[in-house]
C-alpha cells in the first residue's frame, strides 16, 4: 500500500490539476508543497476512512469495468463458446441457460468444481453443459488435455467423456498423457483410435480456440465459467452458480 506521504503528493498534484485556472506545479515553491503536501497528510491522519471509502470506490469502479470488457468479450464471440462443435456438451442440449467451465485437469480447485458441476446438472434439467479444456498449469495439463479433446472427437453423446472427466479430476498425483489415457482406457473409449486422434489437426485446433476464448474474456486461472453474459472467475461454489444461471434464465438469482 503507498505510504501517506505518497498519497498526500498524489492528492496534491490532483488538486492542482483539478483547481480553475491552476498554477503548474512549478510555480509552488518547495516550502508551498511541503505546506500542502502536511495540510492533506494531517487530514488523512485525522480522518482515515477517507482512504476507505476511496480504495472501496475504486474497487467498484474496478469491478464495473472488467464486467465491462468480460460482457463484451461474450458478445462478441458468443457463438464459439456456447456452440463450437469443440466443446464437449452435457445435460440438456436444448437447455434455456448454457453453463460453461474452462478447467485445467491438474487443478485441484476443478475437482470442487466437477462436484458443483454435477449437482447442477442433477438439480436443473435446463441446464445444458459445456467443458472447455483450459491447460495452463504445466507440461502434464496439455497432455491431459490433448487425450480429453481426442476422448471427445469419438464420444458425440459425451457419456464417455464424462467417465473420463472425473476418473481424471479425482485420481492421485499430477495429470498427464500416462494418467489420461489410464482414465480413458476404464471409460472404455477405443484406445487405438485415441493414439490416431492424438495426431490429428482438430487437437491442436480445439485447445487453440478454447485459450483465444479466455484470452478475449480475461481469463487467466481455472476454473472460470460463461454463464449467460456474465464471465465467473475462480471456484465460488454451487451457490454462487446456481445464482448466476438464475440471473441468465430470469434476470434474477431467483426465478
Amino acid at each position: 500500500m503507498p505510504s501517506i506521504r505518497l498519497l498526500a503528493s498524489a492528492l496534491f498534484a490532483l488538486a492542482l490539476c483539478s483547481a480553475p485556472q491552476a498554477a503548474s506545479a512549478q510555480s509552488f515553491s518547495d516550502s508551498q508543497r511541503r505546506d500542502i503536501e502536511t495540510i492533506v497528510r494531517n487530514y488523512l491522519l485525522a480522518n482515515p476512512e477517507v482512504l476507505e471509502e476511496a480504495m472501496g470506490e475504486l474497487s467498484k469502479r474496478q469491478a464495473a469495468a472488467e464486467a465491462e470488457k468480460h460482457e463484451a468479450g461474450v458478445a462478441k464471440n458468443a457463438e464459439t463458446i456456447f456452440n463450437s462443435p469443440r466443446g464437449v456438451v452435457l445435460g440438456n442440449k436444448d437447455g434455456d441457460v448454457t453453463f460453461v467451465e474452462f478447467f485445467d485437469y491438474n487443478c485441484g480447485y476443478c475437482k470442487r468444481a466437477m462436484t458443483d458441476m454435477l449437482e447442477l446438472m442433477k438439480s436443473d434439467p435446463k441446464l445444458k453443459v459445456v467443458l472447455k479444456e483450459f491447460p495452463v498449469l504445466n507440461p502434464g495439463s496439455v497432455e491431459a488435455a490433448q487425450v480429453g479433446v481426442a476422448v471427445r472427437m469419438q464420444d458425440p453423446s459425451g457419456k464417455k467423456y464424462l467417465d473420463f472427466h472425473q476418473k481424471l479430476l479425482n485420481g492421485r498425483g499430477a495429470a498427464d498423457k500416462a494418467r489420461a489415457m489410464a482414465a480413458a482406457k476404464e471409460a472404455g473409449v477405443d484406445m487405438a483410435r485415441i493414439e490416431k486422434d492424438l495426431a490429428s489437426p482438430e487437437v491442436r485446433a480445439t485447445l487453440e480456440e478454447n485459450f483465444k476464448l479466455a484470452e478475449a474474456m480475461g481469463m487467466n486461472g481455472t476454473p472460470s465459467y460463461v454463464i449467460g453474459k456474465q464471465v465467473v472467475i475462480g471456484a465460488v461454489g454451487v451457490e454462487t452458480l446456481r445464482e448466476k444461471i438464475g440471473v441468465a434464465r430470469c434476470g434474477k438469482a431467483t426465478c
